[in-house]
């Protein structure tokens, strides 16, 4: 039966991993898998999630299912972290939402949710956007079309160029957003560029699908939900997808959130059940570990706010970082100019280089990034980053 299926070329982050690990190069730097880790390459396990870990350990009594829609202080805790405490939606009773397997699974299970809404939608992306919204998205037959985001040439966003496109989207339409940090590019809207897709929003009706997966690592816990927020609190409908896989550390617990925002809280109901079924139909009852560890951190005065320092100093880390490698660049004589790699936020940049560029750099130098130029800005370090920036500076 299984021969006549086609091969599958392999996926290109984890091909990277794959030759990475292979390489013998005592030198070699990986910038290409989507993880924060520390000064000695590590992915460490936050102070505050070891903390929880003991705590639950201590407390947890029983192994049976949790609730269908998951971890309801989990829901709870991270609808007040994403919204804000005194979200107007949260206090009129508007926000369906169940624990999902990852940010990931959030995407698919308000994918699902869109095709049961109307199979003929189409989801509009940003170009470019992380490669696997399109696999996850699309696959639950969501037809995708594509909206301009960045330009490689200037390193900046193609924002009249967006906004165009998205004032002849079709009422119905869904139009994914990256809540902060985008990823591939780095590169966010400001606040100002968020009230103008919000007036967008509002005269051509579509609904706003934002994906929060970095949330704290741009500028600021609330500062980075600020265009969420927005869109939220002046639409009578928005879908949000969330992951606590970077800012809580929590990559291998797959822990996220759908969440839909709705008009009334009749609809909310109505949202809250069909959401369920769906999770149901795909992966029947929630994981339990990782939410809970998520329930108690945010629940905790003392742990929230060490964990609150903790994602402060990931992302002041992640700055430094970019600054150092954009002023290593220089000093070895490169011929093109970095400095935009200051202004991106989060974990990711485009380097804005071409694809051989990227490969010749990956063949000569045995550094590790994808083709488009996306670089993992974490896998840098202080021992690391002038053999990359010489590296790279070899192949402009």
């Amino acid at each position: 039966m299984f021969e006549v299926l086609p091969h599958l070329a392999p996926d290109p982050i984890l091909g990277l991993s794959a030759a990475y690990r292979e390489d013998t190069n005592p030198n070699k730097i990986d910038l290409g898998v989507g993880v924060y880790k520390d000064e000695q390459g590590n992915t460490p396990i936050l102070s505050s999630v070891a903390k929880a870990q003991k705590m639950l350990l201590e407390t947890e009594t029983s192994k049976t299912y949790i609730t269908p829609q998951g971890n309801q202080g989990f829901i709870d805790g991270m609808l007040s972290l994403l919204l804000g405490k005194s979200s107007p939606v949260l206090l009129s009773d508007r926000v369906a939402a169940v624990q999902a397997p990852g940010g990931c699974g959030a995407l698919r299970i308000l994918s699902e949710l869109l095709v049961r809404c109307n199979d003929n939608a189409k989801v509009w992306v940003s170009d470019p956007t992380w490669a696997n919204h399109i696999p996850l998205i699309g696959s639950a037959g969501l037809k995708i079309e594509k909206y301009p985001y960045f330009d490689k040439a200037t390193a900046s966003i193609r924002f009249d160029a967006m906004m165009e496109t998205l004032r002849q989207v079709e009422k119905g339409d869904v139009v994914l957003l990256h809540g902060c940090c985008h990823n591939p590019t780095g590169a966010d809207l400001t606040n100002a560029q968020w009230d103008e897709v919000l007036e967008v929003a509002k005269e051509r009706e579509f609904l706003p699908f934002i994906d929060v997966a970095y949330l704290g690592f741009g500028e600021g816990l609330d500062e980075d939900a600020y265009g969420l927020r927005l869109l939220i609190e002046n639409l009578p409908e928005v879908i949000v997808a969330a992951s606590c896989s970077k800012n809580f550390g929590l990559y291998r617990e797959r822990v996220g959130l759908a969440a839909i925002i709705t008009e009334d809280s009749k609809t909310r109901n109505i949202a809250q059940a069909q959401i369920q079924s769906i999770a149901r139909g795909i992966y029947s009852m929630p994981p339990s570990y990782g939410g809970a560890l998520v329930d108690i951190i945010l629940a905790d005065e003392a742990l929230n706010n060490e964990w609150v320092s903790e994602v402060n100093d990931m992302r002041e880390r992640m700055k430094t970082l970019r600054a150092m490698l954009v002023k290593n660049l220089h000093e070895n004589g490169s011929p093109k100019d970095f400095s935009f790699v200051n202004d991106q936020k989060g974990m990711f940049s485009f380097l804005c280089i071409t694809p051989e560029q990227v490969r010749e750099v990956r063949e000569k130098h045995s550094v590790y990034f994808v083709d488009s130029s996306r670089v993992n800005i974490a896998g840098i370090n202080q021992q690391n980053v002038e053999t990359l920036a010489k590296a790279l500076v070899s192949v402009l």
